[in-house]
């Protein structure tokens, strides 16, 4: 079968693999018809991960299932599926309270697994013809439709990046009807993630990035874009609030009620735009979140970083203003998303018409564009802000 393969720092491949093939009786044998590209994905392709030459890329598969296991009994040969990134047993204690990214099972070195992901276990990743599905009865989410239908772009978001973009919102940063919102990044996860929180009834949502189509897409999703090249962007949002008029005896709730980073360890240092500072956003959504709001990190913060880019450090040891945290009561969240608890629920929402995140989806192609597609993504040119392959 044909894969995209991690071949080296910025370079990957299309190559031929063995085929996946069912190991064991719970196991389901998926043929993929759409597969996304994710930012994180770009953190293996900039070499700043210990992805290995040969590791096949790509976490977010949509497809219908081609084979079962003897014991499989929630899907069948022709079924339509979305599969969640972080694949998981269903039955360990983890699993049990519906942490399924900490899954017991999945990984023999530690909680929680996904395809395609260095150092989260042996699973090969779904930019590719077919992907093996274990424990399909419990990863295996069923979809209407036929592959190729309108629905086709909204479905394999379902498998990372609208659940966690309702993760980071929702659990995270327990966004409720009325709520002020900053999100700091307006890649695929802050739209996502700011698209959520106008679903939850924020009233209103402000859309940081440095990079025009994003801001276009921020936009156009209903958020209000702000632009850090123009100036401090706790500032700019801080100067909208003033302007929009806060209620009396308000004044000094002049900042947002909830902050979600969506940009993680890669941030970039505003006074040195060629320099990465892991801490920026952290420190911006101290100065401004309001007293006892809630800061959200959904951005990937790494364990260690071997390639770490000019001013960020291999351990991404980050200095946090504890103590401005502390003093306004502010609660702080991060972690993995456990999609298993959001998949169908979203599901739904986007089958009544309710949600489409479809909408941030920029680009198509064949698993043969892969490179050419991977690259103007991690240059973030040409208006790649989602791109979605087609094997199949």
């Amino acid at each position: 079968m044909r894969a995209v393969v991690y071949a080296d720092v910025r370079t990957v491949a299309v190559r031929e693999v063995p085929d996946a093939t069912l190991e064991a009786e719970t196991d389901a044998l998926v043929r993929i018809t759409s597969t996304a590209l994710c930012g994180t994905d770009l953190h293996m392709y900039d070499g700043r991960t210990s992805a290995e030459p040969g590791l096949v890329l790509g976490h977010e598969p949509l497809g219908v299932v081609q084979e079962v296991g003897a014991a499989v009994q929630s899907v069948r040969p022709g079924t339509r599926v979305v599969i969640p990134t972080h694949l998981f047993c269903g039955t360990c204690v983890m699993c049990a309270r519906g942490l399924s990214a900490a899954c017991l099972r999945a990984r023999v070195e530690g909680p929680g697994a996904a395809y395609g992901y260095a150092g989260m276990g042996p699973y090969r990743g779904a930019q590719a013809d077919l992907l093996r599905v274990p424990w399909a009865d419990a990863n295996c989410v069923p979809l209407p439709g036929e592959p190729g239908d309108g629905y086709e772009d909204d479905f394999v978001l379902l498998a990372d990046a609208f659940v966690t973009g309702w993760h980071a919102a929702a659990t995270l940063a327990e966004v409720e009807p009325g709520d002020t919102v900053a999100v700091f990044g307006a890649g695929t996860i802050g739209l996502l993630s700011a698209y959520s929180a106008l679903l939850r009834g924020a009233r209103v949502v402000y859309s940081v990035d440095g990079v025009d189509a994003r801001l276009d897409k921020a936009g156009e999703i209903g958020a209000v874009p702000i632009d850090f090249r123009r100036g401090d962007p706790v500032e700019q949002i801080r100067a909208d609030r003033s302007r929009s008029g806060l209620p009396p005896g308000e004044e000094k709730l002049g900042g947002v009620d909830k902050v979600i980073d969506a940009v993680g360890f890669q941030a970039r240092d505003r006074e040195h735009p060629d320099q990465e500072r892991p801490g920026q956003v952290i420190a911006d959504a101290a100065r401004l979140v309001n007293a006892t709001g809630a800061i959200a990190v959904a951005g990937v913060f790494p364990d260690r970083d071997p390639h770490p880019g000019p001013g960020a450090d291999g351990h991404e040891n980050l200095v946090v203003p504890w103590g401005a945290l502390f003093s306004k009561g502010v609660a702080v969240r991060f972690g993995r998303t456990h999609d298993r608890r959001y998949t169908a629920m979203l599901r739904d929402l986007v089958v009544a018409g309710r949600a489409r995140p479809s909408m941030i989806v920029t680009h198509h192609g064949t698993l043969a564009d892969a490179p050419e597609l991977y690259r103007h993504f991690d240059r973030r040119e040409h208006g790649v802000i989602k791109a979605v392959l087609h094997p199949s």
